[in-house]
């Protein structure tokens, strides 16, 4: 039996506070334009204490809760990947002087990051964004940097929404790797509580210096039947057998056309997408001619510039997009990686303004009738 203690409140507290002490820049859950999201926070002060949020296809509203949870809501409106693989960022500069030009390039500030709150989800997408930027003979030296030094408090998931299918791809609600200390929430009202469990040396030593109560039978038990709930709670299944093989067999199948119509190429499900990676380089110079800067930014598959080569788009309709991002999403990335490209956090679903709904989408994609009699 794993060595597990009891946080109140207060312990919370005083573990981000030793978090800080150690250097560390905290980023955690806080509200944000009206939604959950991850964000620099100071303490558990900042934390969105006693609300919680309801996710269907193409909404998300913010609500309060009937306790003070800490960690009552489902997954925030961002995933951790905007503080590694970063929006934009500047590559290098170049200035024109008497010497002639000078090249400098950028380097990513040195950080040490505490991520507060992670869900086995968004670990997963971390776990899948690494193998993509890191586990490569041509590793990116900027997500790598950003990278080292994170200390992960993670949190069971105890609140999913109904676009949460993390139970159909394997990763949650429960926490099983990538965390220094994982907890589960077992109470909300007065001071509250934690079940804490370490992952690693330097998470057991944080609960060392903590000095806090071994967990009881009835906490661990408590902790469970947080887990058993969540799971009974996660309604939204997708059926994975053949999924690779589905998907890459049917390019025409009719509901391509049936999403194409609906779908605004907007960008949205690739941005808040936990492990979407694209990006593009833009350089720009100054008026007078003597700066000019080389800047990456994110970008999407589901534009019509990010396939063009000379002479065109490789995908030049918004059917040849969706299906590229989703067969790529479910099944290249098996033969890329190894492993499906999506955690089932759910984003994609919430945040499509038609309410596209990705699961519903790819139980579509089944042989038709006349394709099986072929």
């Amino acid at each position: 039996m794993a060595d597990e203690r009891k946080l109140s409140r207060s312990d919370f507290s005083r573990l981000l506070a030793a978090l800080r002490a150690r250097g560390y820049e905290l980023i955690g859950p806080t509200l944000r334009g009206g939604a959950v999201t991850y964000d620099s926070i100071s303490g558990a002060e900042d934390l969105p204490a006693g609300f919680t949020d309801r996710q269907s296809p193409g909404r998300y509203e913010l609500r309060s809760r009937d306790d003070s949870a800490l960690f009552g809501y489902a997954s925030p409106a961002q995933s951790f990947k905007r503080h590694f693989h970063v929006p934009s960022e500047p590559l290098l500069t170049i200035r024109r002087g008497r010497d002639g030009l000078g090249v400098q390039a950028s380097a990513p500030p040195a950080r040490r990051i505490a991520l507060i709150g992670a869900r086995a989800c968004d670990l997963a997408g971390l776990e899948r964004l690494d193998r993509v930027m890191m586990d490569d003979a041509h590793a990116d030296l900027r997500y790598r940097s950003r990278r080292e030094h994170v200390f992960v408090v993670a949190v069971n998931c105890g609140a999913p929404a109904s676009t949460c299918f993390c139970t159909s791809m394997g990763t949650g609600p429960e926490v099983t790797r990538g965390f220094d200390l994982a907890l589960t929430e077992i109470g909300s009202e007065g001071n509250g509580a934690f079940v804490a469990s370490a992952g690693t040396s330097d998470g057991q030593g944080l609960l060392d210096e903590l000095g806090t109560e071994p967990a009881s039978d009835a906490d661990r038990d408590r902790a469970g039947a947080v887990l058993d709930a969540t799971r009974a709670a996660i309604t939204r299944h997708l059926d994975t057998a053949g999924i690779k093989e589905r998907l890459q067999n049917n390019p025409e199948h009719p509901a391509w056309d049936e999403v194409a119509e609906r779908c605004l190429a907007c960008t949205n499900c690739t941005m808040v997408c936990p492990t979407c990676f694209c990006s593009t380089v833009e350089d720009t110079t100054s008026l007078g001619g003597d700066v000019a800067e080389r800047v990456r930014s994110w970008d999407s598959c589901h534009t019509e510039s990010f396939s063009y080569v000379h002479g065109g788009s490789v995908r030049s309709s918004i059917k040849a997009r969706y299906r590229h991002w989703l067969t790529h999403k479910f099944a290249h990335w098996y033969d890329q990686f190894g492993s499906s490209g999506c955690v089932g956090c759910g984003r994609c679903i919430t945040w499509c303004p038609v309410g596209i709904d990705t699961v519903a989408q790819i139980e579509a994609v089944r042989p038709t009738a006349a394709a099986a009699a072929r």
